[in-house]
């Protein structure tokens, strides 16, 4: 029950927040300068007459109070509705549908390899001299603070245009996806690995890994099977902020990489004050940053079930 509990509080916070995520960004979108209607009309150069900016704004309901437009979102919000691209006149749900395949192809492999390497990278540097872990934050330090477009551009100037070992842009092919994929895995290995080193550098002085030691067991038994599990609660503790980081990272990495996915289709919305899309998308990462929160503290309750005494 205390954990069915947590979960609803969480699933209702949740609520919360994409009801809050959805009205900032309405509110953002509309108050900003310019008009919507000139820009599904194909913006200034197009010329519009008043006569058709009014049809526009009567056809879309740009004519009636913003508190109108906004219960008229929420209604079809509730009804699963995200409405209709302003500029590419197609259902957002659908152009959303159509590009999230690539992104989450891109995040999910990022974010694998990125935990993979730093728990290896952990493992591997723990409890090994106060000369080797000052190096390893130092480096680890720098990566975290290189802007992931920096890095993008780097690995594109020295793997695509110079050593021509992979294309510069494309979405097919499993050589597309290798230079992405490093410039978003390298910010998650940095932070991962430095915060899991410390933690195991606490844990191997344990009573418990004394005890473990002494049973005969392996210094790689020892760290897989006994370190490893104790020090997981703060990489679960910020493994959320590090997804809703890779999201926003997406939308420069599929830009530099000219790549397709819905980083690349919000940044268009954006630009083009295509208001429903650009909201669809980020109430879509806001969905999906509250399910992650979700998962990740049900998580807490396997690795520690102590968690659930308390």
């Amino acid at each position: 029950m205390r954990v069915l509990r947590r979960l609803l509080w969480r699933v209702l916070a949740g609520i919360g927040v994409l009801w809050g995520t959805a009205t900032l960004i309405f509110v953002v979108m509309n108050v900003t300068p310019g008009d919507t209607a000139i820009t599904i009309l194909g913006g200034p150069d197009a010329l519009p007459t008043p006569q058709t900016i009014a049809a526009v704004h009567a056809e879309y309901g740009l004519d009636q109070p913003l508190y109108v437009q906004y219960l008229h979102y929420l209604w079809r919000l509730l009804h699963g509705n995200l409405g209709e691209s302003y500029r590419l006149s197609l259902p957002v749900s659908r152009l959303i549908g159509q590009q999230i395949g690539a992104t989450a192809e891109l995040g999910c492999t990022a974010m694998v390899v990125g935990f993979a390497t730093a728990i290896t990278i952990a493992l591997l540097t723990a409890k090994r001299g106060k000369f080797q872990s000052f190096m390893f934050d130092v480096g680890e330090l720098t990566a975290a603070s290189v802007p992931p477009f920096v890095t993008g551009l780097l690995l594109l100037l020295a793997f695509s245009f110079s050593l021509h070992f992979f294309p510069a842009s494309s979405t097919h092919g499993w050589t597309s996806i290798i230079l992405p994929v490093a410039t978003l895995a390298l910010p998650i290995v940095a932070v991962v690995s430095q915060v899991l080193r410390r933690e195991l550098d606490e844990i191997l002085e344990q009573p418990f890994i004394v005890t473990a030691r002494a049973r005969g067991l392996s210094e790689a038994g020892v760290r897989l099977g006994h370190a490893l599990r104790h020090a997981l609660i703060p990489v679960l503790t910020i493994s959320g902020m590090l997804f809703t980081n890779l999201l926003s990272n997406a939308v420069v990495i599929e830009t530099v990489f000219n790549r397709q996915g819905v980083g690349r289709l919000a940044a268009d919305a954006t630009t083009n004050r295509d208001i429903p899309l650009a909201l669809g998308v980020v109430l879509l990462a806001a969905t999906i940053n509250v399910l992650m929160n979700i998962i990740i503290d049900s998580a807490y309750a396997v690795i520690d079930p102590r968690i659930d005494r308390k």
